[in-house]
Formats: C-alpha cells, sequence, structure tokens
C-alpha cells in the first residue's frame, strides 16, 4: 500500500487528489510544519529534503511532485490520468507539470521562504512585493496559452489539472486579481465540484 506525507494547503494535496482519483488504496500522514515536524530525524530519514510531498511505495521513496503524478498516473492505467500511449503527450503532460513545479510554485515561494535566496530583510520585503507580479505572470501565461479546454490538457481530465487546482488555491493569498484569471478560476471551480477532489479537501479540513 501506498503511503503520502502531505501538509494541508501544500502542493502535496495535488498528490493525494491523484491517488484518489487513481482508485489507489494509500494511506496518509500529515507533516505538521508549525512544530517543525518536517525537520526532525524520523521524517528526514524518509524525505532529506525536509519538504512534502513524499510517497513511499514498495520500491522506495519518491519526492518532487510532477514525478510523483506520472508515477501514479502510469501505476493506474485503467484510471486514464494521463496519455499513457502517446509519448508526446505525455510529454506535454510533463511539461505542463514541470512548469507549475519550477516557475510557479518558485515565485509562491519567494513570499514566505525568501530566505532561501537572500539574507537582508529588505530583500524579504521587496521579494514579497513582487508576489501579485511574479505569480500573477505564471497563471497569466497559463490563462493565455496553456490551458487548453476545460481541463488543462483539452477534453480529457489529467493529473496536470489536479496540480493545477492545488496552486491556484494559492492566488488569493498572493493578492494575485482573480478578474484576469476566468478559465483558471472556472477551471478550479470545475475541479471543487469532483467528488474526488471534495474528499481530499474535506479530509485535510480534520
Amino acid at each position: 500500500m501506498l503511503k503520502l506525507y502531505y501538509t494541508p494547503g501544500t502542493c502535496a494535496i495535488a498528490s493525494y487528489i491523484a491517488l484518489q482519483e487513481a482508485g489507489a488504496a494509500y494511506t496518509v500522514e500529515r507533516i505538521d510544519f508549525k512544530t517543525g515536524q518536517q525537520t526532525r530525524p524520523e521524517y528526514l530519514a524518509i524525505n532529506p529534503k525536509g519538504r512534502v510531498p513524499s510517497l513511499v511505495t514498495e520500491r522506495g521513496v519518491l519526492t518532487e511532485t510532477p514525478a510523483m503524478l506520472a508515477y501514479i498516473a502510469q501505476s493506474f492505467p485503467q484510471a486514464r490520468l494521463a496519455p499513457l500511449d502517446d509519448p508526446f503527450a505525455f510529454a506535454q503532460v510533463q511539461a505542463f507539470n514541470s512548469y507549475l513545479c519550477s516557475t510557479v510554485h518558485v515565485a509562491h515561494a519567494h513570499k514566505g521562504r525568501g530566505y532561501r535566496w537572500a539574507s537582508e530583510e529588505s530583500s524579504f520585503a521587496d521579494m514579497k512585493r513582487m508576489i501579485p507580479k511574479s505569480v500573477g505572470a505564471s497563471f497569466a501565461l497559463i490563462e493565455r496559452n496553456m490551458l487548453k479546454g476545460p481541463w488543462v490538457m483539452g477534453e480529457v481530465y489529467t493529473v496536470c489539472d489536479a496540480y493545477l487546482f492545488t496552486l491556484a488555491q494559492w492566488l488569493e493569498g498572493d493578492s494575485v486579481d482573480l478578474s484576469t484569471l476566468p478559465r483558471v478560476i472556472d477551471h478550479r471551480k470545475r475541479m471543487s465540484e469532483r467528488p474526488a477532489v471534495r474528499k481530499v479537501m474535506d479530509e485535510q479540513k480534520s
């Protein structure tokens, strides 16, 4: 059985949703960032990065959301969470998820994780002021060029949708103007109505 380590409100929710959509047999364990649980030896033995998500499989531990989403899609092909029979289309899925991981998430992280890139308080403040612009620009590109239809890849739901939904939860906190992102917000609303998503969102609140 798979085991997902997650923290509510983080990117780990994308993998949580994907596991639920896949019909996988899995358990979850919440990591409490407020008490520094992610830095304790017990968790670092699982994920030396001290971050979430982590997915424990029978072959070892996986980290990084794009890798985990690809693993889930490939492990449960009957769920049709990615175009596994089309190498180019699957690469497009990977490209979208990589953009969320390497650009959108990193832009968001400058708000509360400025210490990763600088040491001066003035630098932290400057990074925070840039968040609406940098995160907004990333989502504007998604709105304009990357969201192909009702779902990220067009007419078919994929693991990309769980990932976009998860990061779109941060828009208000990042002070991004939602009126500029009607398609992203419509996607977020449509996602919130899916049974698997409702279940995961309710469980992380408990």
